[in-house]
């Protein structure tokens, strides 16, 4: 039997990322949209998808945080978030009324985990991490194939972290000032060295400083989740030496406290398999997880 064709969408706080397919390879509509006003973007999203052929599903990878509790009026909905005008969207109620199909509903971090699981860098581990570090810093974990919820959602970048001897930034999270997030993600990168990680001087002393956050953040995830494999995307972990530089940071925390053949392996800490379309890739895997 042909499988159906599934959207997807994959919003993220400045842009969209929309397609219609089944799987790798087999998108055949693509399209990127600005993040701009919920009733502006939603609704230029519900043009795409009835300009092109009909998808029998749609799953949704959204910035969080969001409900996922499927017994909440709330579900599909973003919650607390500082992007003026988005609190309270109920995105997935948006996109599904309007286009007459079932909707399925998660982190935009969950979703590209999935994906990844599926079709790319995690396939075969029984817990794998991903994790994107660019305008923000999230986080979704899968394991056994199912990405974890829990309460609400893991989230990964607003954890705290001891501040390196030396480094004085402040932070720019709105909610906890220096937070992981606050301390690492691309817009505190831009703030502290007035560059980001690929364009700043190689030689500036405050780089340590960020990949000591990042480093130290892994090992606390791989101390409470242990995962089998670790997965770096978004724009920051573009950087030239990235996942390298990260990897040797958390083993530094690590300090020989666990040992495990993989830590050391060029293949633990590692890019994204399915690049820039992992997060529209894993809203179409989740579609198809839908129960008939």
């Amino acid at each position: 039997m042909k499988t159906p064709l599934i959207g997807a969408v994959e919003l993220g706080g400045t842009k969209i990322n929309v397609g219609i397919g089944t799987g790798p390879g087999e998108l055949v509509a693509t399209a990127r949209i600005a993040t701009t006003t919920p009733e502006q973007s939603l609704g230029t999203v519900i043009d795409f998808f009835r300009a092109n052929p009909p998808v029998a599903a749609v799953g949704i990878g959204s910035f969080g945080p969001v409900c996922l509790d499927p017994g909440s009026p709330a579900w599909g909905s973003i919650t607390s978030t500082p992007k003026p005008g988005w609190a309270h969207v109920p995105v997935a109620r948006t996109i599904g009324e309007a286009l007459g199909v079932r909707v399925a509903f998660d982190t935009d971090v969950d979703v590209a985990a999935l994906a990844e699981y599926r079709w790319g860098a995690l396939a075969g581990c029984r817990t794998g991490l991903y994790l994107t570090v660019g305008t923000g810093i999230g986080g979704g974990v899968v394991i056994d194939g199912r990405p974890h919820h829990g309460m609400i959602h893991p989230e990964f970048g607003h954890i705290r972290v001891a501040r390196t001897p030396g480094d004085d930034f402040p932070g720019i999270c709105p909610f906890h000032g220096d937070c992981l997030e606050g301390l690492a993600s691309g817009p505190a990168i831009a703030a502290r060295l007035g560059a980001s990680l690929s364009e700043g001087d190689l030689d500036d002393p405050r780089r340590a400083f960020i990949y000591d956050a990042l480093g130290q953040a892994l090992a606390n995830f791989l101390l409470t989740l242990s995962p089998h494999r670790i997965v770096i995307g978004g724009g920051v972990a573009k950087a030239p030496g990235f996942h390298a530089m990260v990897h040797a940071s958390m083993n530094r925390w690590i300090n020989g406290y666990l040992q495990a053949p993989q830590l050391d392996a060029d293949d633990y800490i590692v890019p994204p398999m399915l690049g820039d379309d992992a997060g529209v890739l894993g809203a179409i895997a989740l579609a198809l997880d839908l129960p008939d």
